[in-house]
Formats: structure tokens, sequence, C-alpha cells
């Protein structure tokens, strides 16, 4: 006889990331219908380029000085400036030329931007902590606290705890479409975490004890149909296992599909994405979701733009041609004018190419942020040029002249609605907008009940079109940096005596109830 085990990961993946769905008790069987009105809230959707992206051959000098200095730093890496597989021009929404062009494989990207609805932000990055370890840089941009590990929360966890508004019907309202629960959803409690809908379930155990399928004697029930049974008390683990039992109902429940659009392209990330389009369109009160895209780590044979094989220009077409299509699919349907896609990086690479014609870790890099709420077809921040004595303060990298925290609060304060900065970025200060979306209903209406009746609110100055004039380069931080393992959640020892009797509930059930 095979032993019956339940894996803690395993289980964990499936329970305890949703674990407090459990606490809004109904709502989760009877949410709102999937095919419903254009949802009255907004979602923002954070794409982590888990890696390194190489932002200047995403987003490249064209012209001028800048255009000579990156050509004399990238002989082999180059992309060109005119001619075949040139970048793809970049122009305000005048017609002016911005000296900027997109990858040739961002043809996707470009047409947003042209559409007003891509946003690009200079020199972007943690501008107060300097480290080119992935495992640091990562883990501070998670958490939210730039260096500092001492969080046990994400920045997206601490966001939804802070958000105003919340109501019942939210009964998804955190997602990462992943294999394991990312640094910036530790402490969502209501978060859930799943690779693929349609393959979402516990699966632990032998296969034939599962679930009931077809051809099976009547009245068997397999794990699955029992769980709400086996956990009817109020231990931890009964009700964590009541979520867990509760969030495989309701992802069951909604007509998730593993088959994409037409002219969808295929990749993973690209599947990833359908899976948050439908979570915003079934309208189950999704108000984060979160994505990686990894692979950007391009120390050897990086490529350049070209017929032939390029790994960068395969990266950077998977990049576009998928966000294209999830911009596209909800714009069709509606969806888009409440969504906010943020597309961000741990750092840069290095502006002179290295001996392997690659890239070596750096530090600025351009942040992309699109949907309908935003104020595109524009560059915000600064940009501090490619002159080698700019460069020299900062090891001969991109500097960070706009700070990430203050791109995020913006989103979440004008869209999200939230009023106090520390609650989701302790320690930052100094904040000031920079015009990148729109304010939202929701943000604009606690905005207005927090006016007193004789005061009125003033007409939104415009955002200039222009890209700000360079300033002085942000001085590195002397900063000494530790590198860490990847963060990881401690069970304490009250939990795992908990899951230990759940596995040997399971296996004298499964050995009672074997066929």
């Amino acid at each position: 006889m095979n032993r019956i085990a339940l894996d803690r990961r395993e289980f964990l993946k499936g329970c305890c990331a949703t674990a407090a769905l459990g606490a809004v008790g109904p709502t989760l069987l009877f949410g709102d219908a999937a095919h419903a009105a254009v949802n009255g809230y907004d979602t923002i959707v954070h794409v982590f380029l888990r890696g390194g992206l190489d932002g200047l051959n995403l987003v490249v000098p064209v012209s001028g000085n800048d255009r000579v200095h990156y050509e004399q730093a990238r002989p082999d890496l180059a992309i060109p400036a005119s001619g075949s597989y040139a970048a793809l021009p970049l122009t305000l929404a005048n017609g002016s030329a911005t000296g900027f062009g997109l990858h040739p494989a961002a043809v996707g990207l470009r047409d947003i931007w042209t559409e007003g609805r891509l946003a690009i932000v200079h020199c972007c990055g943690m501008q107060t902590v300097v480290t080119r370890s992935h495992f640091d840089a990562q883990l501070y941009l998670d958490l939210g606290t730039p260096g500092s590990k001492g969080h046990g929360s994400g920045w997206i966890a601490r966001a939804w705890k802070a958000q105003s508004g919340a109501v019942p019907s939210a009964v998804m309202p955190a997602l990462a479409v992943n294999s394991r629960t990312p640094a910036n959803l530790l402490g969502a409690t209501e978060a859930l975490t799943m690779g693929s809908p349609t393959d979402f379930a516990l699966n632990s155990g032998p296969w034939q004890w599962q679930t009931r399928r077809d051809g099976y004697p009547a009245g068997f029930k397999g794990v699955t149909e029992t769980l709400a049974a086996l956990w009817q008390g109020q231990t931890r683990t009964e009700r964590y296992g009541r979520a867990a039992d509760a969030a495989l109902r309701v992802v069951a429940q909604q007509p998730y599909t593993g088959t994409l659009p037409a002219g969808w392209p295929t990749s993973t990330f690209a599947r990833q994405l359908w899976t948050v389009a439908q979570s915003i369109r079934f309208n189950l009160g999704l108000r984060y979701a979160t994505v990686d895209l990894g692979g950007w780590d391009t120390h050897e044979n990086q490529g350049t733009a070209g017929s032939g094989y390029h790994y960068y220009q395969n990266k950077i077409a998977e990049l576009s041609d998928a966000l294209a299509a999830f911009y596209a699919e909800l714009a069709a349907g509606g969806e888009i004018a409440r969504v906010t896609v943020v597309v961000q990086s741990e750092f840069g690479r290095r502006v002179r190419q290295n001996g392997s014609r690659g890239t070596d870790h750096g530090y600025g890099n351009p942040l992309l942020v699109l949907g309908g709420p935003v104020n595109g077809r524009r560059f915000y921040g600064t940009w501090a040029g490619l002159d080698p004595v700019v460069l020299s303060p900062h090891f001969g990298d991109v500097p960070v002249t706009t700070d990430f925290r203050r791109v995020f609060w913006e989103i979440l304060d004008k869209r999200m609605g939230l009023a106090t900065i520390g609650d989701v970025f302790p320690g930052y200060s100094g904040y000031s907008p920079l015009g990148i979306v729109g304010t939202g209903a929701v943000a604009a209406g606690q905005a207005a009940r927090a006016l007193p009746p004789d005061i009125t609110t003033a007409s939104p100055q415009p955002v200039p079109e222009a890209i700000p004039p360079a300033v002085q380069p942000v001085p590195a931080t002397d900063a000494t940096t530790v590198r860490a393992r990847p963060a990881a959640v401690e069970l304490g020892s009250r939990v795992g005596r908990a899951l230990l009797r759940l596995r040997l509930k399971l296996y004298r059930f499964l050995l009672r109830y074997r066929p």
C-alpha cells in the first residue's frame, strides 16, 4: 500500500495564499455574474520583468549627442536609428520628435503609445539605495521598502489592506498568476495564487481519489467533494481548509477557458495575461493582479535587432505582443478604462556592453505605465543623458532620477483612492505627482467628501508634453548590500502541528473510503 502524504508546499499554495477568502463567507459562492457590465472599480496590473531589463535597448536614443554616446558604448548591440530594423520613432501628440524610439520588435507598445495610452518614466528605480544583486533589488521592490527587508508584507498587500471602500463582493481582490506567491503579496490573506485557472485543483494524493469522474460507482465522492465536510471546526487549519475549498469553488464556477482569443500570441506570458483579463471581466472585484516575466539577465549573447536569431529581440516581442493583445482585449470590452498596467524591472543594465556581447547589472531604467487612465504619449521624470561625465558618479550607469514609489503612489492615490502614503510605503517622503494618470471615480469621490462645503477643487493643470530639462544627477548611495537568499515564509510551530493533524485526517479518510 502506498503511503499517502499531503506535501506542505502544495497545500500552502492552494490554501494559505487564499486563507482569508473564507472570511467573506457565502459571497465566494455567489459573486456577481461573470458577464456583468463594465467594472465600476479600478484594477492595477503589475508586470515584473525579473532579471534586469536592458532599458536602453527598449527605449533607444535615436538622435543628438546621446545617440553618439550610445553607439560608442555599444558597438555590437546598438539598435539602428535608421534603415531596416531601426528603432520605432516616438513622437508627442503634436508630432514633434522626442529623440527616442522603441525597439523594432515593440510594435504593439508603439501602437499603444500612438493611441496616447502608454507613458514612459525615464531613469526610474530605487533612488535611495544602490544594489546590483537580483535578490536584494527584487525583494526591496516587492516589499516597497528599499534598503530594508524587515517588513513582513508586500506593497500590494498593504495597498489592499489600506483600500477604502472595499466591498464584500470583492471575492478575488488580489491575484498572482504564478506558481508561487510573489513577495509583493506577502501578508495579503485575501490574495489568490494560481498558475492556471483550468489547472487550479487540489492534486495531492492518488489521482483516482481526488474527485469523482465518469464511470465511478454511484455515491462515490473524492477528496475535493468532501473537503467541506472535513473542515467544519474552528481551528486555524479547518478555517484555512474551508477557505481553500471556497477558492476552488469560486474559480470552478467562472467560465475560465485556456483557449486564447483569435490573434493572441501563444506564449506563457500571454496566457497569464489572458487569465488576468478574464478575472477582470468576470467582475470578481479584482483590484490588484501581478504577473512575472523572467529571462532578462542578458550577460552573454544578448542580441540586438535584425534577421535571424536575437534573444533580446524575441523577449521584447514576447512582452510587447502580449501586452498589446491584453490591451486590445480589454479595450474591446470596455474594461481598459479602469485598468492601469505598470511594467517594472529590478534594475537596468550597464551602458557599456561587456566582452561577451551582453550587458551587466546597472541601475536606472525606464518604467512603463499603460492603460485607459494613463496620460500617455509623453515621457515623465528626468533624462540625465549618456554623457560619460554625467554617468561617472554612478559608475557608468544610467542614474535613477525618479523613485519608483512616486509613480506607484500616484496611481494608488488617484485611481484607488488611498490616502496615507505611509500605509503602503513606510519611510517614503517628498512625494509630488507627475501627472501620469487621471483621477478615478473612487478617489475623486473621497476627495470631494473630504473637502469642507465652502472649498471648491481647482481645475487640474495640464501636464507639459515636452521632456523635462535635465537636472543634476542624483548621487549614488554609498551603501553596502548583502546577498540574501530568496525570501521565504517560515511557518510557526503551531501552524506546522496543525498541518500535520490535517495530513493525518486526510490519510484516515482516504483509507476509510478508498475504492
